[in-house]
């Protein structure tokens, strides 16, 4: 079976969850099928790049351009497997030119990130247009999480429900697992010897980072935050970010800003001597990161929303906080008091991090993903 597996992200750019998925996914789907890779960029080692040729301003446009690019080169492909809104209209377009199926993996839906209205004004019109188009039409789509499932099925009631399926995100615990080196951490001024609060993410509405700005100032004293945060999606949410963590910085030592992406042997060295990794996301289908952080055994204090449930076990390998848009500040008081009573139990925080350890090497692994995805390939069919 010749694939042709469709995304925005890979290697060596990656700035999201969906990359992470497509990077390690196709690096086991590579012993099982046929494998060509399609993102966008330039040509590089393992894929095969595409561009705007026409260089229009707007992402939509862009994306809409560099679907004919991708459809085109899947001639003689079996099948279309596509990543992400980004990539979703080439694999519609893949169906429709060459007669193969186009399996869709759900990371995320445009109907939930409203939001996004800010980044692409009259673009997110269009990114929910395809999306809509591509998921009604996909001969399967795998949803990360249970929590996902119910997610498609509710925002587009046209998909038929024994085409969705559910194959969770899985985690490389070779690659991450808790490391003794430290230097790292010293290197970006947090001290090791001092408790520190965790989070990686970009700085948009979905990860909800403002709202664990707002937390930290009721953490314990002497506890350091530490933000491995960047890629605001708008001006005005990176100035809010920004006054955010200098208001914080104010008002308590130990509060440090790293805007840049770092290397993934930095990233390991931070989670693993973190004493707790916060997730605060207001959406998350399953939040890979959380699952990042076990495997490097620290424990987790993350909101309850999307598949993080599914991810994170309320009071064995972390703590739970619920979300209502509703009410932020009760959010917000309920992310310190979980941070709080991790920081304050060493011992406990240290069962819970052994916990998801074990739990992310049991449960999660790629090669059962891989395997579980080419048994839906298999069962798609041949489009209609």
């Amino acid at each position: 079976m010749r694939v042709g597996l469709l995304t925005r992200e890979y290697p060596p750019d990656v700035y999201g969850g969906a990359g992470v998925h497509v990077e390690f996914l196709a690096r086991e789907l590579r012993s099982l099928v046929d494998l060509d890779v399609h993102c966008w960029g330039a040509d590089r080692d393992g894929a095969h790049g595409h561009t705007d040729a026409h260089g229009y301003g707007g992402p939509a446009f862009a994306t809409m351009d560099i679907a004919v690019s991708m459809a085109d080169a899947l001639a003689g492909h079996d099948l279309a497997h596509s990543h992400t809104w980004y990539a979703n209209l080439a694999g519609h377009l893949a169906k429709l030119a060459h007669g193969i199926p186009h399996v869709i993996t759900a990371h995320s839906l445009e109907p939930l990130r409203p939001w996004k209205a800010e980044q692409l004004g009259g673009g997110y019109r269009v990114s929910s247009w395809i999306e809509r188009t591509a998921f009604e039409s996909a001969d399967a789509i795998i949803a990360v999480s249970a929590g996902m499932r119910r997610d498609v099925l509710e925002a587009y009631p046209a998909v038929p429900p024994e085409r969705v399926h559910v194959v969770h995100n899985g985690i490389d615990t070779k690659l991450y697992q808790p490391v003794s080196t430290t230097g790292a951490v010293r290197a970006h001024g947090v001290d090791p010897d001092r408790p520190y609060v965790l989070f990686v993410g970009r700085i948009t509405r979905q990860k909800g980072v403002p709202h664990l700005v707002r937390a930290a100032a009721s953490f314990a004293p002497g506890t350091q935050v530490v933000l491995c945060a960047g890629g605001a999606d708008t001006p005005e949410l990176d100035a809010e970010f920004r006054g955010l963590v200098a208001e914080l910085q104010a008002e308590r030592d130990g509060v440090f800003w790293i805007p840049e992406m770092l290397p993934r042997e930095q990233v390991v060295e931070l989670l693993t001597h973190a004493a707790v990794f916060a997730c605060p996301s207001v959406y998350e289908p399953l939040g890979i990161v959380n699952l990042e952080a076990m495997a490097c055994g620290t424990a987790v204090v993350a909101s309850d929303v999307g598949g993080i449930p599914e991810v994170v076990e309320d009071g064995v390998t972390g703590l739970l906080v619920h979300y209502d848009e509703r009410d932020p500040a009760a959010f917000e008081a309920g992310l310190a008091a979980r941070v709080n009573e991790l920081v304050g139990d060493p011992g406990r925080a240290a069962a819970m991090g052994a916990a998801g350890r074990t739990r992310a090497v049991e449960e999660f692994g790629w090669a059962a993903i891989a395997a579980r995805t080419v048994g839906i390939y298999q069962g798609s069919g041949r489009s209609s």
